[in-house]
C-alpha cells in the first residue's frame, strides 16, 4: 500500500540527531498542540519528532504541516497513510525512517516534561536496554474518575513499579524508547495485532527474549491525558484489549504472562457478566452504571465499574470475536 511522506514547512534536516521521537496518530489534531508544546520545550535541541499518521480523519496533516507547528518543532517529518493501517504499522513506518540513534516512541496524548527526551538519552548511554516511562493519568472531573479511574491509576503505578526486573516487560506501552541496533536485532512491531493494545506487550517481551533488560524508569513518568473518562469507554476498551491478548498467547503461549484466574465469588460474579457481554450489552451496561455513580456511594460505585472493565475484559479473552469496531 502506498505511503505519503510529507515534511512540514520550514523544517531543517537534522541528519544525525541522537534521538528520534515517534508519534503515532489516528484522530489527535485536538491532542496534538499539548504534546508539541511540550516538545517545543525540550532541555536539548538534538532529536527530531516524527508524526504517523494512520489514516486522516480530522486534518491532522494540515495541522502538522502548518507554520504553527513548524515554528515550534523545526526537525519535524510527517508520515500520512492513506487509511488506517493500524498501530503497528504507523509505528513500523515510524522507526525505519527515523535517523536517530535513540528511538523514542511517544503516544500522542502525552504531555512529556522539559528533560523528556535527555532523559531518555541518558538511561542508553548506561547499557543497551529497554527504557519504560509510565504514565501520570490525568482525569476530568468525571463520576468514573472519581469512583474508580483514579484509584485504579495509582494501584496500576504501585503494582508496576514493585514488579521484578524480570516482568517489567509487560509495562511496554506508549513512552518507551530503545537504541537503533535492539531495533534492527528484534525488528518491526507485529502486524497480527488488528485489535486494541498488546502490540506494545509483545515488544516489550521480544526485547527481553532477545536478552536485553526492559526497565521501568521513574523519572520518566510522563502525564497522560486520559482518553478512558467513564465506565464505557474503559469497559469498551477492556473488551478489545482481552481480544487482543489472545493474539499474544497464540504467538507466546500463556505460560508467558504467568496469570492465574481465582475460583472466589468475585470471579463467578465476572464470569457472568463476561457470558452477557457484547459491545452493543456493555456499551448499554457501563452507561447505565455512568449514570448511576453520582448517586451511590463510592465503594459501591468503585465495585459497579470493576465488575464492567473485569467483564469486559474476560469477554474479550473468551470470546474475541465480539470485539468488532475499530479503536
Amino acid at each position: 500500500m502506498e505511503e505519503f511522506f510529507r515534511k512540514s514547512k520550514g523544517s531543517k534536516d537534522l541528519l544525525e540527531p541522537s534521538a528520534s521521537v515517534v508519534v503515532p496518530t489516528r484522530g489527535g489534531r485536538f491532542r496534538l498542540p499539548i504534546l508539541i508544546e511540550a516538545l517545543s520545550k525540550q532541555t536539548t535541541e538534538n532529536f527530531e519528532t516524527i508524526f504517523v499518521i494512520d489514516g486522516d480523519v480530522d486534518g491532522s496533516a494540515e495541522f502538522l504541516e502548518s507554520s504553527a507547528v513548524s515554528d515550534l518543532l523545526p526537525n519535524v517529518r510527517v508520515i500520512e497513510f492513506p487509511e488506517n493501517r493500524g498501530r503497528s504499522a504507523a509505528l513500523n513506518a515510524g522507526h525505519h525512517t527515523a535517523n536517530g540513534d535513540i528511538l523514542i516512541r511517544c503516544d500522542d496524548d502525552l504531555e512529556p516534561a522539559a528533560n523528556y527526551v535527555s532523559a531518555h538519552i541518558r538511561r542508553h548511554a548506561q547499557r543497551q536496554q529497554g527504557i519504560i516511562g509510565l504514565y501520570k493519568n490525568q482525569f476530568p472531573s468525571t463520576p468514573y474518575a472519581d469512583a474508580y479511574g483514579r484509584d485504579a491509576d495509582r494501584l496500576f503505578s504501585e503494582e508496576a513499579f514493585a514488579s521484578p526486573l524480570d516482568k517489567q516487560w509487560r509495562y511496554w506501552a506508549g513512552n518507551v524508547s530503545i537504541d537503533r541496533e535492539i531495533w534492527r536485532e528484534v525488528g518491526e512491531y507485529d502486524l497480527a495485532y488488528k485489535k486494541y493494545g498488546w502490540e506494545d506487550v509483545d515488544y516489550g517481551f521480544r526485547i527481553q527474549k532477545a536478552g536485553y533488560p526492559v526497565v521501568i524508569a521513574p523519572e520518566l513518568t510522563t502525564t497522560h491525558h486520559v482518553a478512558a473518562v467513564t465506565t464505557r469507554i474503559r469497559s469498551l476498551r477492556a473488551l478489545h484489549s482481552g481480544a487482543a491478548r489472545e493474539v499474544f498467547v497464540e504467538i507466546h503461549g500463556e505460560d508467558v504472562l504467568g496469570t492465574h484466574t481465582s475460583q472466589g465469588s468475585w470471579n463467578r460474579l465476572v464470569e457472568i457478566v463476561s457470558t452477557l457481554s457484547t459491545e452493543k450489552s456493555m456499551a448499554m451496561s457501563s452507561s447505565v452504571v455512568d449514570s448511576l455513580l453520582p448517586s451511590l456511594p463510592k465503594y459501591v460505585g468503585k465495585k459497579l465499574v470493576a465488575l464492567m472493565v473485569e467483564g469486559a475484559g474476560r469477554a474479550g479473552v473468551k470470546y474475541p470475536a465480539r470485539a468488532k469496531s475499530k479503536f
